[in-house]
This record gives structure tokens, C-alpha cells and sequence, in this order.
């Protein structure tokens, strides 16, 4: 019979052991010594059945295809546009991905989107180069107007998202604010001034706190106290 060392939701650290036995399965920011199951980084332990895995609390984004992002456009090329991402890697939004609309070679490409500009996009590629290609081309892919952008620990995004989406929209619906989160960790939020900062504020509460069991019920608790 297998033996799990560790609890659901504890935090390890790397090398510690985690289960004893062939029950079980290695998961993600996991590996298997014998017949050890070890944690391979610093996280947050996931039991599902059989599976235990890590949840990262450290790291930088590591994009993969099918992120939705939010990005910063930070330099106009002849072809596209570069897009900051929170990350070492390189993002690049060619003026086919980023306008349905034909576009003339040489054209003015600051008509669609200016350097300083965010835009949400979605991760089409990622290469051994570190080379990021993104697309605008999808549902809820646009240019961010307005509110203001902040970036959290992109390991922390899942929590602040929720169960389902949970979270978050606990959140949207006692400030009233549109919310948009990156898969790395760059956040979009507009609405009164006044309920922007307790939607934030609410926000750096789960990344602070993101071990924590019972999470929910506190930041119902402080959205209860804040809005009223």
C-alpha cells in the first residue's frame, strides 16, 4: 500500500517526499526516485485521486500555446508589432494576426495600435528560440481602452481566476468592474475609481494569500465590508 506523506494544499519544498509506493501518480512539478514520489520546485500540493501534483508559487511565465494574454506593445516593426509579456521571451504580432483588414507594406501601422498600447492576444506558437507568435484574431482578443493594467505572479493566476471562474467573478460582480486576467499574470481592470481600488485591493489579498484554505469566504468577507 502507498503512503502520502503530504496533505492537500501543503506547502513543500524541493526534494521533499511526497508519497511512498507505486499507488500513486507523479503529476506536474513532480518526479519519481524508486518508488518515492519527490516535489521537484517550491509549490503548493494538489492531491486528485491518484495524481499529486505541484502548484507553482514562484516563476516566471512561461508561455504555451492557446494563452490568452495580455500584452504591451513596445516597439513598431515593418511587419508587427513587439508585445511585452511578462516574460524572457520574445512576442511578435504580425499585421496579418493583428487586423482583419489589408494592410499595404509601409503602411502607418501606429493607426492600430501605438507603442504604450495593451492589447489582449492568444499565444498561436511558441519555438525552441524563445520566440512568442501571437494572434488577435478570436473571441474577446482586443485593445485594452482605458482602466488600468498591474501584474500579479502568474503562478497565482488560477486562484484569482477560481473554480470555474469563481473568484473572479465574486469580484466583478460586487465592484461592477470589467476584469480581464492574463495567463501571464498582467490584469485588466476598469470601473469607478473608488471600486477600481477595492477590486485590487481584493486581488492582492489572493496573491498574498494564495495557500491559504477557505480563500473564498475571505474576500466575500471583504468585498461584504467594502462595497456597500
Amino acid at each position: 500500500m502507498g503512503n502520502i506523506k503530504i496533505n492537500d494544499r501543503d506547502i513543500v519544498v524541493p526534494g521533499e517526499t511526497l508519497a511512498e509506493g507505486m499507488d500513486f501518480v507523479p503529476g506536474f512539478g513532480t518526479y519519481r526516485d524508486g518508488e518515492n514520489i519527490i516535489a521537484k520546485n517550491l509549490g503548493l500540493s494538489s492531491i486528485r485521486g491518484k495524481v499529486i501534483k505541484l502548484i507553482p508559487l514562484a516563476g516566471r511565465y512561461y508561455p504555451k500555446n492557446g494563452d490568452v494574454i495580455i500584452g504591451r506593445v513596445q516597439d513598431i516593426m515593418l511587419g508587427g508589432w513587439m508585445i511585452g509579456i511578462n516574460c524572457a521571451y520574445h512576442s511578435m504580432l504580425s499585421m496579418k494576426e493583428g487586423t482583419s483588414e489589408f494592410i499595404e507594406r509601409g503602411a502607418d501601422l501606429t493607426q492600430y495600435f501605438k507603442i504604450g498600447d495593451y492589447v489582449v492576444t492568444k499565444v498561436m506558437n511558441v519555438t525552441t528560440q524563445k520566440l512568442v507568435d501571437v494572434t488577435m484574431k478570436g473571441p474577446g482578443l482586443r485593445k485594452l481602452q482605458g482602466g488600468q493594467v498591474f501584474a500579479i505572479n502568474s503562478n497565482k493566476v488560477p486562484r484569482v481566476i477560481g473554480k470555474n471562474g469563481s473568484m473572479i467573478q465574486a469580484i466583478k460582480d460586487a465592484t461592477g468592474c470589467q476584469i480581464t486576467v492574463g495567463q501571464n499574470g498582467f490584469i485588466w481592470l476598469k470601473g469607478e475609481p473608488a471600486k477600481e481600488i477595492i477590486a485590487r485591493e481584493a486581488i492582492d489579498i489572493i496573491e498574498k494569500n494564495s495557500h491559504v484554505s477557505g480563500l473564498t469566504e475571505k474576500i466575500k468577507g471583504f468585498l461584504g465590508n467594502q462595497v456597500k
